[in-house]
């Protein structure tokens, strides 16, 4: 009776989160921990994972320091240039875009200043824009399990490394695996939906004159210090990696380093940040007013109180979570690549998902080659439409193509994400036995 409570408490709260949407999942996630230490549950601050939140905040601070020296205008420039060169195959070159700049970012909300972008190229093209939307939408959450500084693929790192898979060896197959996903899943879009052409909704627009004509390339003169900004971004990335691999226990240059790779890495995002104010004279105060510091620091409060709710309810029934399912994953491991894409689903999250579960399927005995190949299934923030990114999809496309419909799950972005999920465990699970 007191399991069926807490169970309910677990799933309202994740539930009610989802409904407020932003950082109130956040928010409904620290009132679900209450509520489970009300019915008698430990709650302990260990619970909370201090080191993804950490990473995300400072990997966010240096992003915004860069967006305010025009550094994500720049890239947005060359992300159009690209895109431009061929507008009819913008659902294949729009999710490559999104991939790339979400690798090198550390976070999907890159893929906000680019979705303009997509819709009017794709109407250019006369594509049906929700075609690219979809998959770029669905690229920019996968490249979060193939990201060197993403706060998901560090966490993984940690409870991977004891087991013998090393970081390098989690990016060597996530990068190739989810890059490669990208093309069969565009294919597949790319033939979902009416011609834009021939959609009533699109035509009924078009004559209430509700569609804007696709606007031409517009004149970029990078600001002083943009392209500088990136520069050092990127120069950050790489230090962050070779540090990582001279660390590593595979390559022992550096056998007991004084900085461990995660505070490094939070030391180098911060350093990196502070480089950029210094180099482009900007006020550091209006790193606070930028868009992707509002929508990082929101972030980590979701993941602050949804991996709090979820790991002190594992915790609690760790031993009973064992005996059940122990078997059941052993005869058929592929299920906990299910088990993570439903989770994902409620939680919102690729970092709280594997903090939540994935030390639990280490500790009932699930292999590391299994592990890894599930590790992408934490991408599948598609499944309900009120994730930001592929909200923002929806408002930004007035052609009408991107739309949710009523009965909730019927939208552009399931099928994608799905088939691109599916497809990433497969090539996960073939790349990792050859790299393992």
């Amino acid at each position: 009776m007191l399991f069926a409570l807490q169970l309910i408490i677990l799933l309202g709260a994740i539930v009610l989160g989802a409904r407020m949407g932003s950082i109130a999942i956040g928010f409904a996630g620290g009132l679900g921990v209450l509520l489970l230490g009300l019915t008698g549950m430990t709650v302990s601050a260990e619970a909370i994972p201090f080191d993804v939140i950490g990473i995300i905040m400072c990997v966010i601070t240096a992003i915004a320091a860069m967006q305010l020296a025009g550094g994500m205008d720049y890239l947005v420039h060359v992300a159009e240039r690209f895109l431009r060169r061929n507008p009819k195959q913008i659902t294949l070159f729009a999710p490559i875009v999104t991939w790339l700049m979400t690798v090198l970012a550390g976070t999907g909300h890159t893929a906000f200043s680019t979705l303009p972008v997509i819709v009017e190229v794709a109407k250019e093209g006369e594509v049906r824009p929700s075609r690219p939307l979809s998959v770029a939408v669905i690229a920019s959450q996968m490249a979060i399990v193939a990201s060197p500084i993403s706060a998901a693929v560090v966490f993984m790192a940690s409870v991977l490394e004891p087991l013998g898979v090393g970081y390098l060896q989690l990016l060597g197959v996530m990068i190739p695996a989810t890059f490669l996903a990208i093309f069969p899943t565009a294919f597949i879009a790319n033939r979902m939906g009416v011609p834009l052409l021939d959609d009533p909704i699109y035509q009924e627009r078009l004559e209430k004159g509700l569609v804007a004509r696709p606007a031409p390339a517009a004149q970029y003169v990078a600001p002083k210090g943009a392209k500088a900004s990136v520069a050092i971004f990127a120069a950050a990335i790489v230090v962050v990696m070779v540090y990582a691999t001279l660390i590593s226990e595979q390559i022992g240059l550096i056998p007991d380093p004084t900085i461990p790779r995660n505070e490094a890495i939070m030391a180098i995002m911060l350093a990196a940040a502070a480089v950029i104010v210094l180099a482009t004279g900007n006020n550091s105060a209006q790193v606070l007013n930028t868009q992707v510091f509002r929508s990082g620091m929101s972030a980590s409060v979701c993941v602050l109180g949804v991996a709090w709710l979820g790991t002190t309810f594992i915790n609690h029934y760790i031993e009973q979570i064992k005996a059940l399912s122990g078997d059941v994953l052993n005869a058929a491991p592929w299920l906990l690549a299910v088990v993570l894409f439903f989770a994902a689903s409620l939680l919102y999250s690729q970092a709280a998902t594997a903090k939540a579960l994935m030390p639990a399927a280490i500790a009932i005995g699930v292999s590391p080659l299994t592990a890894l190949a599930a590790f992408p299934a934490v991408s599948a923030l598609f499944v309900l439409p009120t994730y930001p990114t592929l909200l923002a999809a929806v408002e930004m496309d007035d052609t009408g193509s991107t739309r949710i419909g009523k009965y909730v799950f019927d939208h552009p972005f399931l099928i994608p994400g799905v088939v691109c999920i599916a497809l990433s465990v497969i090539l996960s699970y073939a790349i990792g036995a050859v790299v393992l």
